[in-house]
């Protein structure tokens, strides 16, 4: 009977150690899962943090264009993506229904003067005409001012900002779109420089251009770019 006994005692013991073992060990590889589960969700976390970083804006020059600027808003409207417009005080006065297209559109509209002249050597009488007179334009058609001037050519003396109150914007991507019918090419030179905090260079006066444009920025989505307006970049 003590024997018997002893025995009882001896597997239950056994029975005991070997839970415990079997659920230190279970125990510790649900726990090792669970860790290596958070640790692949902060990963995942983080990649799709520094991804949404790549910050670029694409910006358009002497529009509106009564036929590519519409073409050009249909595209970026069915992306969701909002773009920088430098708009001729000119164009602006003869296709006021476009800019107020592209302000209700959410894009950013800026000053690229009223002819498209060079400000390098510009006077305050020469600014008034261009400058002066393509804000007023935009202003009655928009109720905003515009805060950016994009001087053509990039030409302007370092006294514009003081003398205009403007913020000059210029590019560091250039696919020289303007004098290329190769929509194709325009986009690998897009694509090709593209980096963060870039700003791009176009002009929406051009089919190929716009054609260039809209296939560039399926192409930087992919990548893992954002596209917003020029302020973002600047005050970022």
């Amino acid at each position: 009977m003590n024997r018997s006994l002893k025995n009882v005692k001896t597997l239950i013991g056994l029975f005991f150690t070997v839970s415990f073992v079997l659920f230190g060990y279970f125990g510790k590889n649900e726990m090792m899962n669970e860790t290596d589960s958070r640790n692949a969700t902060m990963v995942s976390d983080t990649q799709k943090e520094v991804m949404s970083t790549k910050k670029i804006a694409i910006t358009f020059d002497d529009g509106p264009h009564p036929v590519y600027t519409p073409m050009l808003l249909d595209g970026l409207k069915e992306r969701g993506i909002h773009a920088t417009f430098f708009l001729l005080g000119e164009s602006a006065q003869n296709y006021p229904d476009l800019v107020k297209r592209i302000q209700e559109e959410g894009h950013l509209i800026g000053n690229h003067t009223f002819h498209h002249t060079d400000l390098k050597n510009a006077d305050t009488v020469l600014l008034h005409q261009e400058v002066v007179k393509t804000n007023e334009v935009i202003e009655k058609i928009t109720g905003q001012t515009p805060q950016y001037i994009r001087p053509p050519f990039g030409s302007h003396k370092d006294s514009l900002e003081e003398q205009t109150g403007m913020l000059v914007v210029l590019w560091n991507i250039d696919p020289l779109d303007w004098c290329s019918e190769d929509a194709a090419g325009i986009v690998r030179q897009i694509e090709k420089n593209a980096k963060d905090n870039g700003i791009i260079l176009m002009h929406d006066s051009y089919k190929t251009s716009v054609m260039a444009a809209l296939t560039a920025i399926d192409d930087l989505q992919k990548e893992g770019y954002e596209f917003v307006t020029v302020d973002e970049i600047l005050f970022e």
